[in-house]
């Protein structure tokens, strides 16, 4: 691992809260537990503003040390360093909005986790990448809008959370906008059950004629695309966060095993030394790319996403392989990171979408 970037105190403050309220929870967590009690714990750290502004009440740190601080979630559990990333996402899309309105109404509460907050943004960014049809609609009514739709999977969910979305716009264009819990005609419904992250806090939700006041809205039609080009390189670098915690743990689990059985491990691919030196050059490339905040070049960003994907895929099936039967115990933590980072593949941007938008990117470039 390269050095940290955190301050020593909140490193070991992080650490020590992993060490108390996450560790012992694991198993609940991946099979249902929502860690709303670690969530808020970690808040009130300055967990979810690493990049925030103090006076927004955040760390006044970078990107950087919010991927690191995922990491150090990932580490011990996937699920609920996704909930941190779904967490921090949406403080930095408030951060970006130009509506001080809604920066002032739920900012502070989000960054201190407060107000816990879903990102509804999958479907929206595969439409914006050509992959499928926008699924929220969005007209004007006075100075807000009315918006119908459903998306069918919407995580860091449930009572009195927040939740961000965009939908396309009736006359043209598109709407960032927020939904405070308990909005009429807002309603959450359960999702079939998955592989894995099962305590994401994952729901279906609905919205039939919601209205979303201008307060509410993080960017209208004129900002949008402007909008999106700003929060992008945050919403891509910080996933790799949970990438790199899976290898990291994944290491551990192969130095581990290679105590009693390195004289067989030595015949698999993907040993020990081979994953950490890639793992390092990852989190170089990616801490140096989120220093650049909003300026990271995109083509770069998408290429260090699509190398955590893969990197999470051969660690944790390396890991897998090097516990021999042990990892294929139900028990095992080792089985759940392969499930975990089989996620980290396929949630929004997947591994085929990253590769759809890098080969467009160099196509243009090329030309």
């Amino acid at each position: 691992m390269t050095e940290s970037t955190l301050p020593a105190a909140l490193r070991d403050g992080i650490d020590q809260l992993i060490a108390d309220t996450l560790a012992p929870q694991v198993e609940a967590i991946d099979h249902g537990q929502f860690p709303e009690a670690f969530l808020r714990a970690l808040g009130r750290l300055g967990g979810f503003g690493a990049a925030l502004p103090v006076a927004q009440g955040g760390l006044g740190l970078d990107l950087a040390a919010q991927v690191e601080i995922i990491a150090q979630v990932a580490r011990t559990c996937g699920t609920t360093a996704f909930t941190v990333w779904c967490q921090s996402s949406c403080v930095w899309y408030l951060r970006q909005s130009h509506n001080t309105a809604a920066q002032a109404r739920y900012l502070p509460a989000l960054a201190r986790g407060e107000l816990l907050a879903g990102t509804g943004m999958s479907n929206a960014v595969k439409h914006l990448a050509g992959i499928e049809r926008i699924n929220l609609r969005a007209r004007r009514e006075g100075t807000g809008y009315r918006v119908n739709g459903a998306l069918p999977w919407v995580s860091n969910l449930g009572p009195g959370h927040l939740l961000i979305a965009a939908a396309a716009l009736d006359e043209g264009g598109y709407l960032m906008f927020a939904v405070p819990s308990g909005a009429e005609g807002s309603t959450l419904r359960a999702c079939p059950s998955f592989s894995g992250l099962e305590g994401s806090g994952t729901y279906g939700v609905h919205l039939r004629n919601v209205l979303v006041p201008a307060d509410d809205v993080l960017a209208d039609a004129e900002d949008f695309c402007a909008y999106m080009q700003r929060i992008k390189p945050g919403f891509l670098l910080t996933q790799i966060g949970m990438g790199v915690g899976l290898v990291q743990a994944s290491i551990d689990t192969i130095h581990a095993a290679n105590r009693r059985l390195q004289h067989v491990n030595c015949y698999l691919d993907d040993q020990e030394d081979d994953l950490a030196r890639e793992l390092h050059a990852l989190l170089s490339t990616t801490q140096a790319l989120a220093r650049q905040d909003q300026a990271a070049p995109l083509l770069s960003v998408l290429r260090a996403r699509a190398q955590g994907s893969e990197l999470s895929l051969r660690a944790t099936q390396s890991a897998a392989l090097h516990a021999g039967a042990a990892g294929y115990l139900m028990s095992s933590p080792a089985q759940r990171r392969l499930r975990e980072a089989l996620f980290v593949a396929i949630v929004t941007p997947a591994l085929k979408h990253l590769r759809k938008e890098i080969q467009a990117l160099e196509a243009l470039q090329a030309a």
